[in-house]
């Protein structure tokens, strides 16, 4: 898989995604990310990528232009899945959309900043935009860091444990059980016994209920959209 995350400022992306599991995936050759500073396609001598408004609205907007030539250049190269872009107003990302863009070969992020973007980068050059929830960010660095997290993790060979992802909160529609480590007893806090017994099934069974139960307490609109029994 390829990721070209085309930002304003890049460097708000180097820690996330040069650490951890996308680090690891990067060096096993499962993902290749690629950063790009729309600003190097910016235009005059000063390298603008943003303006005022058509309508007199506060704050600057993206052109289009530095993002057209960018997204041509990488086009130019090799054909992309999809062109996201993180908005306040696109789809909220959950494990389905990770699912199903894990299993797509190349992808553009493009970040948000300012205000926004020139309205006709969306209508012409983006094909999916995404959300990470219904706030507003100063930028779309972190989303894109978010998605692209949520998505490698995902890749074949990308984590120890082949099975992990499996159980994660939200693959099956439910929060994930508790989960516990040594020592069995600490302060008076034990462990439940069910997990020391060793009989698959039963941990198995117990787990299945742990996560029904947490997500009927905490997140019981996950239900209603799974068309669980409540």
């Amino acid at each position: 898989m390829r990721i070209d995350i085309l930002t304003v400022v890049p460097e708000l992306l180097e820690s996330p995604l040069n650490h951890s599991i996308v680090q690891r995936a990067k060096d096993k050759g499962l993902v290749e990310i690629h950063i790009h500073n729309i600003r190097e396609y910016g235009l005059g001598r000063h390298r603008q990528v943003d303006d005022y408004s058509f309508g007199g609205d506060a704050g600057m907007v993206m052109m289009i232009e530095p993002v057209f030539k960018l997204i041509s250049a990488l086009k130019s190269e090799r054909e992309y899945d999809d062109v996201i872009y993180t908005s306040p107003d696109g789809e909220v990302l959950n494990q389905g959309i990770a699912n199903e863009l894990s299993i797509k070969n190349n992808l553009i992020i493009l970040c948000g900043h300012y205000k926004g973007i020139d309205h006709r980068i969306r209508e012409h050059l983006v094909t999916r935009e995404i959300s990470v929830g219904d706030y507003v960010l100063s930028g779309g660095e972190i989303p894109a860091a978010i998605i692209t997290d949520a998505v490698v993790r995902l890749l074949p060979g990308a984590l120890g444990d082949e099975t992990s992802a499996l159980s994660d909160s939200f693959q099956d529609g439910l929060l994930a059980p508790p989960v516990y480590t040594r020592p069995a007893e600490f302060n008076g806090w034990k462990v439940p016994e069910v997990l020391l017994s060793g009989d698959p099934k039963k941990i198995g069974a117990w787990q299945d209920e742990q996560a029904l139960e947490r997500t009927r307490q905490l997140r019981p609109e996950l239900l209603k959209l799974q068309h669980y029994e409540q």
